[in-house]
């Protein structure tokens, strides 16, 4: 097969690679229109992130005095962001290259892009509308891809227990974390291994996102405390974090939270993701220190907020009817 930047390939996704960069163009002329600021945060950082799944592409700076400083690839510019909103930057977004290593398939690589923006101020209702307007803002009203019909006019708006109830059968927070009575409830065997974390998303993958973002989009709102990440807890019900993805002609769009600010919870919850890698994957649980200096910005006080990332290849695949993400990445 011939290289992808030879012209015969080339110009197959050339349509697509054109639709991608007027994608962008819309993109920012829709946050401009509403007072946001584009930032730039750098790529290469001490602390990629504490998500325990993800694994990080690892390098290395050489200082002028021939000390050597390890760093990574961030997976995300969320702590970074997070820095700016706690010095007076927001409401910014940023359009950025990310790294997730072992990554790869037709939704994903291993570099990507995200749209990442975050307000302060903003409540979990707020952001909804907000990300649904801009889908309608840079997409046409209808679109198609991988065989997925979606209309943009109106969204579906969904709790993860309202989904777990409706096609797993199961109440999902009264089940807690203990996975055998989440087992129990939907009606499955528990696999030899298997953590109230994986029964949990084997469930959510196999039942519950094959009817999410089909004829409307899907918020799927709402996510049980233990998988809160970076979300704050829903003052209201304290089982659930304030968290919710966007599902669009069935694909994964977003990932967004109304936003942690509390430095010892935050801290708590790094620690348990340490503990937590280190049991599945050995080592000390991160090959990188605490990073600290995120948590003295927290502490120091950033305000209450809300922020999303968004898949940015994902949204160009939407918009162009790709079926595979390579087709709309220019190398």
């Amino acid at each position: 097969m011939a290289p992808r930047w030879h012209p015969d390939r080339f110009a197959d996704r050339l349509p697509h690679l054109r639709r991608r960069a007027r994608l962008i163009t819309a993109i920012r002329a829709f946050f401009h229109a509403r007072g946001y600021c584009e930032v730039e945060t750098p790529y290469a950082v001490k602390a990629p992130g504490e998500e325990v799944h993800l694994c990080a592409f690892a390098t290395e700076r050489l200082h002028p005095d021939g000390r050597r400083e390890p760093l990574f690839l961030h997976t995300s510019p969320e702590f970074a962001m997070k820095r700016l909103l706690v010095a007076g930057a927001g409401p910014i977004f940023q359009i950025t290259r990310v790294w997730r290593n072992g990554e790869g398939g037709k939704l994903h690589a291993a570099e990507f892009s995200l749209l990442e923006w975050y307000r302060p101020g903003a409540s979990l209702d707020g952001l909804i509308a907000e990300t649904h307007d801009l889908l309608r803002a840079v997409l046409p009203p209808v679109v198609q891809c991988r065989g997925v019909t979606t209309d943009l006019a109106d969204y579906e708006r969904i709790t993860v227990a309202e989904a777990f109830a409706r096609d797993v059968g199961a109440d999902v927070l009264a089940c807690g974390e203990d996975a055998a009575a989440l087992a129990a409830a939907a009606g499955e065997r528990l696999r030899d291994g298997e953590s109230w974390e994986d029964l949990f998303f084997r469930l959510l993958l196999g039942r519950i996102e094959p009817h999410l973002g089909r004829a409307r989009p899907s918020f799927l709102t709402h996510w049980p405390a233990a998988q809160a990440a970076l979300a704050r807890r829903d003052p209201a019900d304290p089982r659930v974090a304030e968290r919710f993805e966007v599902f669009v002609c069935g694909i994964e769009l977003a990932n967004a939270f109304v936003e942690l600010t509390d430095a010892a919870e935050q801290r708590a919850r790094f620690l348990a993701d340490r503990a937590r890698r280190a049991a599945l994957y050995g080592g000390t649980g991160a090959d990188w220190p605490l990073d600290e200096d995120f948590l003295a910005a927290l502490a120091h006080g950033m305000p209450p907020a809300a922020g999303i990332a968004l898949g940015l290849d994902r949204l160009a695949m939407i918009a162009t009817g790709a079926s595979d993400i390579n087709d709309v990445l220019w190398l």
